[in-house]
């Protein structure tokens, strides 16, 4: 990844579905300014890793997490707004999470995380992360080797760090 402790986030767009099912954008700057976030980077919307622990890792902690002064969760996927919507609803995140589309690997690749998992069939995704954004300047930054692995990235970890 490019990006590191200290960067300001570059100015991105996000799809997510609203409330009447409608597609909507948000970007970096109105989802980070003077916010306190914790940003999510998965690999896909329904993958193993992402579905059985790194989700749930930071739903099962949301209480700790706002302990912390966290404004809010954010978790971005390289997937379109309506999986994005559809997995939030399946992993029940309520309003603990904002579930957001980065369908053309936009912002992905301006960070540094895009990962290229064609030979699984996956196409351009992005690396596994876990970050934690003040007003828009990452802050802690903690990357997985693997996607498929989910240690520094999972809440119970990266809140010890915070």
């Amino acid at each position: 990844m490019n990006i590191k402790t200290g960067s300001q986030l570059p100015y991105a767009e996000f799809f997510y579905l609203d409330k009447k099912n409608e597609v909507k954008k948000t970007n970096t700057s109105d989802l980070f300014k003077n916010q306190k976030v914790i940003l999510l980077g998965m690999p896909g919307a329904f993958t193993k890793t992402c579905s059985a622990i790194h989700l749930p890792s930071f739903i099962n902690n949301y209480e700790e997490v706002k302990k912390k002064g966290v404004t809010k969760i954010v978790c971005v996927s390289v997937n379109d707004p309506n999986v994005m919507k559809a997995w939030g609803e399946s992993q029940k995140v309520e309003n603990k999470i904002i579930m957001l589309g980065d369908p053309f690997c936009k912002f992905t690749k301006l960070i540094g995380a895009e990962v290229d998992k064609s030979v699984k069939g996956l196409g351009m995704r992005s690396n596994r992360y876990t970050m934690l954004v003040e007003n828009e300047v990452v802050r802690l930054l903690k990357v997985e080797k693997e996607t498929a692995t989910c240690e520094l990235s999972a809440a119970e970890n990266f809140l010890k760090m915070m």
